[in-house]
């Protein structure tokens, strides 16, 4: 993103410069301290204010259709997303989505699933702030049939037998369900039938016919701009009046009192009406900034993350805790993002030397030795994304690369694969992810990923680097 790069946080921190320069020595270092807890706090909130405008997006239909279907209605991806889909960052194009929004927040809901018969998927559930609070699947629960009740905060009751309950911590949650697919039409229609057996219904209708009401619709919803553009161009002060609303049906954690006592002192108090008087301290121009300054740290933290062979590895997905920072990069880059024992995803935004991806100018490869594809229990994927990780256009609409393609082996069993935005030959394309004529960045993603050595959660394998060809 434009924002991250040197030349503008340099700006930024030379306008705030300025600014703070301007002021009394007195008043400088209280705005300067009103700032820093702005900031803090629009990172804090971010990820839930991401969120709840992804679910107004997906949910603005009157019923399901395609990428999108009304709140407590089941989405049923019957094919991979493409390179025009802009609903959620960092796609993926290795399983079939059967997703959905619901609000626990009245009653509780029950999602049935079928008997997968062996095949890998999982269920993740998101909370409001992006952690996955729950995650049945093969690796948890097994391929056989199940039946689950979806509690919100603070419900008590009683539930039928045979039916296991899970809390969200939130009213909101968001059923993020991945099956895996090889994308042939035999295994397309294979997996629409298990899809189609997946059932999501309030308590109040389980046992019972059951028909959703139609979806309200409403236009004022920009339904094409992506949602996290949506989000980084709203004023602070929009911004903060949405997360004060939104903490009242999605109550923060007891571990995020400190942060709360600090966004108390600029009026930001959860179900309450937001106080913008109390960011009198700061210069007009500076609130206007709060998004840009906490977006540069959001950004840099990325950064400064030490890179493996050009990849920056995290397994701080899923569950956040108070690393804030953490949580809001990965609602940036990757929402949505399982827990690391679901999945890994490695990102790399240069290549083994420190350089910026340019497909316009260069050629890449990465080459794998014999034997050391990555270690997984599930599949393992490489994507290539835009610099704003969305797919990239390409004449064979690849995205990915993945364990279910045939690749061209080198005579002593090793594999190449070649990032380059032209084909390098018909006797390497299978070999070929596709990257735009500018800057990209590649995905890893490792599903299930072994935890005996090599593995990837201990770092005894690590992804081998992409060079440029010479």
């Amino acid at each position: 993103m434009k924002f991250a790069d040197q030349p503008y946080r340099t700006c930024c921190l030379a306008i705030l410069t300025a600014l703070l320069l301007l002021m009394p020595t007195g008043r400088a270092a209280r705005a300067e301290d009103t700032l820093q807890i702005a900031t803090e706090a629009y990172i804090y909130g971010y990820p839930l204010v991401t969120m709840d405008m992804t679910r107004r997006v997906i949910t603005n239909v009157a019923a399901p259709e395609g990428t999108r279907a009304p709140m407590g209605q089941l989405i049923k991806m019957r094919q991979y997303p493409n390179a025009a889909f802009r609903d959620v960052t960092a796609p993926n194009a290795d399983t079939l989505y059967t997703t959905a929004f619901f609000d626990v927040g009245k009653e509780p809901w029950i999602l049935s699933l079928p008997d997968m018969k062996g095949r890998y998927y999982l269920m993740p559930m998101l909370d409001g702030w992006t952690d996955v609070f729950q995650v049945p699947g093969k690796r948890t629960t097994g391929t056989g049939a199940q039946i689950y009740a979806i509690t919100g905060p603070g419900w008590s009751g009683t539930l039928p037998s045979g039916i296991k309950q899970y809390k969200s911590p939130t009213s909101i949650v968001w059923l993020l369900g991945r099956i895996y697919c090889t994308g042939t039409p035999e295994d397309y229609a294979e997996v629409h039938a298990l899809q189609d057996q997946v059932k999501l219904v309030p308590l109040s209708a389980y046992g019972k016919p059951y028909t959703p009401a139609p979806g309200t619709v409403d236009p004022s919803i920009d339904m094409k701009k992506a949602v996290r553009d949506q989000v980084n161009a709203m004023s602070t002060v929009a911004f903060f009046n949405y997360l004060a609303k939104l903490m009242k049906d999605n109550p923060p954690a007891a571990a995020d009192a400190p942060m709360l006592a600090k966004m108390a002192k600029i009026g930001l108090v959860p179900g309450q009406d937001f106080d913008s008087s109390k960011l009198g301290l700061l210069d007009e121009e500076l609130v206007k900034a709060v998004p840009k300054f906490a977006m540069v740290k959001i950004l840099e933290y990325f950064r400064h993350m030490k890179p493996v062979n050009g990849w920056v590895i995290t397994t701080k997905t899923g569950i956040y805790g108070t690393d804030y920072v953490q949580r809001a990069l990965i609602t940036a880059i990757g929402l949505g993002a399982n827990r690391p024992q679901d999945a890994i995803y490695p990102t790399s935004k240069m290549d083994v030397n420190g350089k910026h991806y340019d497909g316009a100018s260069k050629k890449y490869v990465m080459h794998f030795a014999r034997g050391q594809m990555p270690p997984v229990n599930g599949f393992w994927s490489l994507t290539m994304y835009d610099s704003h990780y969305f797919f990239v256009p390409n004449s064979l609409n690849r995205y990915t690369l993945s364990q279910r393609d045939k690749f061209v082996t080198n005579a002593d069993g090793s594999v190449d694969l070649y990032l380059q935005a032209d084909s390098p030959g018909e006797a390497k394309e299978a070999n070929w992810l596709p990257a735009p004529k500018g800057g990209f960045v590649p995905m890893l993603r490792l599903y299930w990923p072994r935890e005996q050595s090599p593995s990837i959660l201990n770092g005894s394998w690590k992804p081998p680097a992409i060079k440029a060809v010479e």
